[in-house]
């Protein structure tokens, strides 16, 4: 086989790679920002459910997860297919870790500020949505754009469960071609790609948002 021949079944697992790591990113990003606001919260039950959360799957490794959810869960009645089950195992896991860099970003909002919201008589809501998060979330880019890179690799493990990735293609065409040194050098550069894409799509949405305004405009304005 020559090297063009290897690109068809590679780029049909990239498609799916690339799939399951967007769509677990943008949903562990949402879990992320919830379980985050969630832990600076002053009601100690959803502080206490947060950390919870965030210490189960922070505290597990990623396949025990994945193997659980598989194999596990339907035990009791409930299962899930193949895709959804990657999906919604990684975007738990970048939740967890992600939920930690949201809860840093809003502390370290000057407290100054927030005394301001409130003698101003800003409601909780409004300090939070149109005060802090605005600065907090700057400084969350580059450590969710560390995260979405370890997302990426994270995939690879899907593979363990028969989905049908950039590495679980890659292991069958070494299995039917026996050339290990062409199959996983395309594989590799294959995750460098989607990974190089990742940084500059994250790098984009830093650098604009550091050329925005620092607070949106209010209706009191």
């Amino acid at each position: 086989m020559t090297w063009m021949q290897y690109l068809a079944p590679l780029l049909k697992g990239a498609q799916v790679t690339v799939m399951i790591s967007l769509a677990s990113i943008f949903f562990g990003v949402i879990l992320a920002f919830a379980a985050g606001i969630a832990r600076t919260s002053s009601n100690r039950f959803v502080s206490g459910l947060a950390f919870v959360y965030i210490v189960l799957f922070r505290g597990t490794p990623l396949l025990v997860q994945l193997f659980w959810f598989y194999y596990a869960l339907p035990l009791v009645g409930v299962s899930f297919n193949l895709i959804t089950t990657g999906i919604m195992t990684l975007a738990l896991l970048t939740g967890a870790f992600g939920a930690e860099v949201v809860r840093g970003a809003l502390l370290a909002v000057p407290p100054a500020q927030l005394e301001a919201a409130r003698a101003l008589n800003f409601s909780k809501t409004y300090t939070l949505w149109h005060i802090a998060m605005p600065q907090a979330i700057i400084e969350m880019m580059p450590p969710f754009g560390n995260l979405a890179i370890q997302n990426l690799k994270d995939t690879a493990l899907v593979s363990l469960i028969s989905i049908a990735d950039l590495t679980f293609q890659a292991q069958s065409l070494r299995n039917i071609t026996l050339n290990s040194a062409r199959v996983y050098t395309l594989t590799l550069l294959g995750y460098f790609l989607i990974a190089l894409c990742l940084m500059f799509a994250v790098r984009f949405i830093e650098m604009k948002l550091r050329r925005g305004p620092a607070f949106p405009r209010s209706a009191h304005s």
